[in-house]
C-alpha cells in the first residue's frame, strides 16, 4: 500500500502548479466577473500538451495515467474551475473517441484533438432529459448513406469550439429497452442546421460557455457513427462518464484546496480583539474540519483513479469519489466563507467565487443522489464490496 505519488507524477504536479499560479490565479477573479473568455490560458494549455491528456501517444497525446489525469483537474480547478471545464469536456470526449471510435475516426480526429488544434465536447443532456439519458428525444433517421439528426441539447460545454461534437441520439426510437436504440454521432461544427441557440446564464462555472444547441435536420455521413455500429451509444457515453466522475471529483478537491488556502491565510492575517482570528478555538475547529475533509476527499479521488489504472471496472469507486469530494467542496467553501465573515461575501475576495462554483460539482456527471442509488444497488447485487 503506497499513498505517495511517483517521481514523475510529482514533477508533473509541480509543472501544473507553476502554470496555474503564474497564468490562472492572477487573472481568474477579474476575468470571471467580466465574463472574459480565457483565450490566452487555452493557448498555454495547448503548448503544455494538456489537450492530449486522454489521447494515446501514437496519435500525439500524452496518454496520462488516471492519477495524473486527476492531478491535472485538481490543480487547474484550484486556480479557476471554469478552465477545468474547458479541458474536462474535451478530455472525456477524446477518451471516448479513442476508446470506441473506428480506426478511420481515430486517424481523422485524434492527432488534431491532441494538440488542441481541434477541440471537442459531449452532447448528452436535453431540456427534458438529464440524468435519465434513456429519455432523450433527439433522433437520427437513416437516409441512404447519411443520418439526419433532429433535436435539442443543453448545458453543452465547448459548444462553439467543438469539432466534432459527439451527440447522443436515438437511431431506433422504438427499441426496447431504449438503450438498444441509442447511438452517438460525431457532428462537424460546420454542419448545416447545427446552431448554438443560446448561452445559459449560470451562478458559477464561468469562463467556459454552457450552451443550448439545436440540430435541425442536420445531415452527417454514416461514417460519423461512433464505432460504426448502432445501438452502442449509451454504453459508450456511460463508460466515458467514469473518467468524467474522476474529473469532477478532482475538480472538487481543487475547489476545496483553494478554500482551505484562503481560509488559512485569512485566519493568520485577520485580527479581532487584538489577536489573529486563528487564535480563537471556533475558527481553529472549522479550519481543522476543512483540512480533514479535504485530505479525505483527495485520497478517495486518487484511490478511484488508481483503480482505473489497475484496469478494473470502477464505476462504484468513481461514483463514491465524486459524491464525497463534491460534498466536501460544498462544505469547505461554506466553512471558508464563514471564517472570512463579511469579506467572504465580497467579490473582492476569492471565496465567493468558490462558493458559487462548488454546487455544480454535486450535479455534474450524475447527481449525487442518483450516484448514491447506483452505489447502493451495486453493493446489494454483490458487484462491489467495501472492506
Amino acid at each position: 500500500m503506497d499513498f505517495t505519488l511517483s517521481d514523475e507524477q510529482r514533477l508533473y504536479r509541480e509543472t501544473l502548479r507553476d502554470f496555474v499560479d503564474r497564468e490562472i490565479v492572477p487573472v481568474a477573479r477579474d476575468w470571471e466577473h467580466s465574463g472574459r473568455y480565457p483565450t490566452e490560458i487555452v493557448e498555454s494549455m495547448k503548448k503544455l500538451g494538456l489537450f492530449g491528456l486522454s489521447i494515446p501517444e501514437e496519435y500525439g497525446g500524452i496518454a496520462a495515467d488516471t492519477v495524473s489525469f486527476a492531478l491535472t483537474f485538481e490543480e487547474i480547478a484550484r486556480g479557476w474551475m471554469g478552465i477545468a471545464g474547458i479541458l474536462g469536456s474535451h478530455s472525456v470526449s477524446s477518451w471516448m473517441i479513442a476508446r470506441h471510435g473506428t480506426q478511420e475516426q481515430r486517424d481523422a480526429y485524434l492527432p488534431e484533438l491532441a494538440t488542441g488544434e481541434r477541440r471537442t465536447g459531449i452532447a448528452l443532456t436535453e431540456p427534458g432529459a438529464g440524468t435519465d439519458l434513456q429519455g432523450i428525444t433527439t433522433t437520427a433517421r437513416r437516409d441512404g448513406d447519411d443520418y439526419v439528426i433532429t433535436g435539442t441539447k443543453t448545458w453543452i460545454t465547448n459548444a462553439r469550439h467543438a469539432d466534432p461534437l459527439p451527440v447522443l441520439v436515438k437511431t431506433d426510437p422504438r427499441a426496447e429497452p431504449a438503450h438498444k436504440g441509442m447511438s452517438i454521432l460525431l457532428v462537424p461544427a460546420d454542419a448545416e442546421g447545427f446552431t448554438v441557440s443560446k448561452d445559459i446564464g449560470k451562478l458559477g462555472y464561468k469562463g467556459t460557455e454552457s450552451c443550448e444547441v439545436v440540430l435541425d435536420e442536420v445531415r452527417v455521413p454514416s461514417s460519423q457513427l461512433l464505432g460504426g455500429v448502432e445501438g452502442k451509444g449509451l454504453q459508450q457515453a456511460l463508460s466515458s462518464l467514469e473518467t468524467g466522475r474522476i474529473n469532477i471529483a478532482a475538480r472538487s478537491v481543487g475547489i476545496a484546496q483553494r478554500a482551505y488556502d484562503e481560509a488559512l491565510a485569512y485566519a493568520r492575517d485577520r485580527t479581532a480583539f487584538k489577536q489573529p482570528i486563528g487564535d480563537f478555538q471556533a475558527v481553529q475547529l472549522r479550519l481543522a474540519e476543512i483540512a480533514v475533509q479535504l485530505q479525505a476527499a483527495r485520497l478517495m479521488t486518487y484511490w478511484a483513479a488508481s483503480r482505473m489504472d489497475d484496469g478494473v471496472r470502477m464505476d462504484t469507486e468513481s461514483g463514491m469519489a465524486k459524491v464525497f469530494a463534491s460534498e466536501t467542496a460544498l462544505q469547505c467553501a461554506t466553512d471558508a466563507m464563514r471564517i472570512h465573515g463579511g469579506y467572504g461575501y465580497s467579490t473582492e475576495f476569492e471565496i465567493e467565487r468558490l462558493y458559487r462554483d462548488a454546487p455544480l460539482m454535486s450535479i455534474g456527471e450524475g447527481t449525487n443522489d442518483v450516484l448514491r442509488t447506483g452505489i447502493a444497488k451495486s453493493l446489494l447485487a454483490g458487484k462491489a464490496t467495501v472492506g
